[in-house]
């Protein structure tokens, strides 16, 4: 019995680099011949793709086609972007949009810019709403893109200031109660905030803002009373609010201004029943000017193992509801 071995061929285009295709060392050549049980092979300005099972070679064909394509727009992929490119476009999706240089408003500065559909859709959301909720696993991205896009709107003249807080109820002690001034007293709560400003700009720049006034960081218990124009306002950790707690903190919002509230509802510190970041998701459902963006463990952008991780909670968590 003849055995049929399925080949697809794909071109080299001149402006483009086996190296930029298969990696350094092939290694992602390596990865996509395992993932794909198929063989590859340089011909010329061509490459074959071999193997027994016709939709892996489509499925490999795909994924090189969209490399060359991204690569050709003048994008050259880290490992992080290369592995989910595999696994979108393994599921006949494409992402050269999220990886295009030509996506307005997308790119800040030279640094931070999407690195999946999912915060391509977030980033899009910003830009289109005065306020947008955000909703994600850990390592989503969702706190660093907030601070990333009020940095840059802060940059362009768009806002005046950028005021960050997040609810302080981690360690279930009231403020209070800790040692040091407000900033002391804050300052452990508030810390993943620091480091993504720190990391997007630099610690003298951000120390700068800071004595200026320019960039705020405060507990959410003392936004009461006020009224917040020209801002860029992130809420972190959005889960651990109350319902009065969210409903105080919106209500906040001038003129001129753009509210980022981020939150994992998987993550609640809170009696989950009183999280004012799942509430508020039947109570502002449909209101224009209002945006809900859902990221999952595809978006994940740190290491490889956090994206299985959250995978194996959730099925684990699945499992054992009623």
């Amino acid at each position: 019995m003849k055995t049929t071995v399925a080949v697809k061929k794909i071109r080299i285009p001149e402006d483009v680099a086996v190296l930029e295709i298969f990696g350094q060392y092939d290694k992602r050549a390596r990865y996509l011949k395992k993932l794909f049980n198929v063989e590859f092979a340089v011909r010329d300005s061509e490459i074959l793709i071999k193997g027994m099972d016709e939709k892996s070679v489509d499925a490999a064909h795909r994924v090189l086609d969209e490399i060359i394509s991204i690569t050709r727009d003048g994008h050259l992929l880290d490992w992080t972007e290369f592995e989910y490119l595999v696994e979108r476009v393994s599921n006949s999706e494409s992402v050269k949009e999220v990886f295009s240089n030509d996506s307005r408003g997308l790119i800040i500065g030279k640094k931070v810019k999407p690195k999946t559909l999912g915060q391509k859709k977030y980033l899009e959301a910003v830009e289109k709403n005065d306020v947008v909720f955000v909703i994600g696993p850990a390592g989503t991205g969702k706190t660093y893109l907030a601070v990333a896009v009020a940095l840059d709107y802060l940059k362009m003249g768009r806002v005046n200031r950028i005021i960050l807080t997040r609810p302080a109820v981690e360690a279930g002690e009231k403020l209070g109660y800790l040692p040091g001034d407000l900033s002391e007293k804050v300052e452990p709560y508030l810390r993943p905030l620091y480091d993504a400003i720190i990391d997007i700009t630099s610690p003298d720049k951000f120390n700068s803002y800071r004595e200026r006034g320019i960039i705020e960081i405060v507990p959410l218990a003392y936004m009461r009373g006020r009224t917040l124009n020209n801002s860029f306002i992130i809420l972190d950790e959005a889960q651990n609010t109350t319902y009065q707690q969210m409903k105080m903190f919106l209500t906040r919002l001038g003129f001129n201004s753009k509210a980022v509230i981020t939150g994992d509802i998987t993550q609640v510190d809170i009696e989950k029943e009183k999280s004012g970041l799942i509430e508020c998701q039947k109570i502002l459902e449909g209101i224009s000017g209002i945006e809900f963006v859902y990221l999952n463990e595809s978006d994940v952008v740190r290491h490889p193992l956090v994206k299985k991780i959250i995978k194996a909670y959730e099925e684990y968590e699945r499992s054992r509801k009623p």
